[in-house]
């Protein structure tokens, strides 16, 4: 049996949630960024993509610090495949730091409006895509994002496209067309430029070999060649995320333990879906002795 963390993307995000974490990650932070990082996580401040992504990380790898103890795969949903990287020891933490800090500057100056993520609920797939179909063009873009279940999709685009998609979605029986606290349209071709621009600076990191198992969010699979995982984060903005598909592969693959690392607990409803078997639990509202007690013991169960 086998352990996963995972890592939560945009939209998870709370005001106040850098203030429950150790100083001591916090400080390394505000060191590397030149700033104080405990400025960035207030309900203002969270407006802004680029403290939302640095907030993300910053969590992450705090909280997987505090775990003290290894899990066997980490994966991470959209601006959290970074924290995971990190973790996986597969990008330091102070580069990541100033990846993340440039891509959320790259997105929010491509789109600094009028444009986001919208989350579709009661649909399948195929309908989600018909839709998408009838309301997409050259003037009202929109696309699917994130494949977070089999009934639970996002779309990003245009706010005007979004919304007609969200009526139509409706109209055929969707329980929820929710917008999301994303102000970006990501995973989708209209984030390409920006992606582009942030691979330039991914060329100049050195990425290694993970030490653990780091499964991409987009792939739903192992990505083990620095390299390919240069690709996987760099790009990560711009192509859908298979979310359901990645949970499935960690659990195909005997992970029977899924901790979600801070903040909130979206990862953890999702995963229920898929685990038939095994334990789903998120960081936040649990004892940190019982998440190290749940690591030791699938641990000792590896065969």
């Amino acid at each position: 049996m086998s352990s996963l963390l995972v890592f939560p993307g945009q939209g998870a995000q709370q005001p106040g949630m850098l203030h429950r974490l150790p100083r001591e990650t916090l400080i390394e932070a505000s060191e590397v960024l030149g700033e104080d990082v405990l400025l960035q996580d207030s309900a203002e401040a969270l407006q802004s993509t680029r403290a939302v992504q640095l907030c993300l990380l910053i969590a992450g790898v705090a909280a997987s610090r505090q775990l003290s103890l290894s899990a066997d795969y980490v994966a991470g949903l959209s601006i959290g495949a970074y924290p995971a990287a990190v973790v996986a020891g597969a990008l330091s933490f102070s580069d990541a730091l100033h990846l993340v800090s440039l891509r959320g500057e790259l997105m929010q100056q491509a789109y600094p409006q009028g444009y986001g993520m919208t989350a579709i609920i009661g649909l399948d797939l195929a309908t989600v895509e018909g839709l998408l179909a009838r309301v997409h063009s050259v003037d009202t873009p929109v696309y699917l994002a994130n494949i977070n279940a089999d009934n639970q999709v996002v779309i990003a685009g245009s706010d005007a496209a979004m919304k007609a998609v969200a009526e139509l979605a409706k109209g055929r029986g969707a329980g929820l067309a929710k917008r999301l606290a994303v102000s970006v349209p990501s995973h989708c071709p209209l984030l390409e430029a920006p992606a582009k621009v942030l691979a330039e600076a991914f060329a100049k990191v050195q990425l290694k070999t993970p030490t653990v198992g780091y499964l991409s969010g987009s792939r739903a699979r192992p990505v083990i060649n620095p390299e390919a995982l240069r690709d996987d984060l760099a790009f990560n903005m711009c192509r859908v995320v298979d979310w359901r598909g990645t949970v499935q592969s960690a659990y195909e693959r005997g992970v029977r333990l899924q901790i979600e690392l801070p903040p909130g607990a979206v990862l953890t409803g999702l995963a229920r879906r898929v685990f038939e078997q095994g334990t789903v639990i998120a960081f936040d509202g649990a004892r940190l002795d019982t998440l190290q007690a749940l690591l030791r013991e699938e641990g000792s169960r590896q065969p």
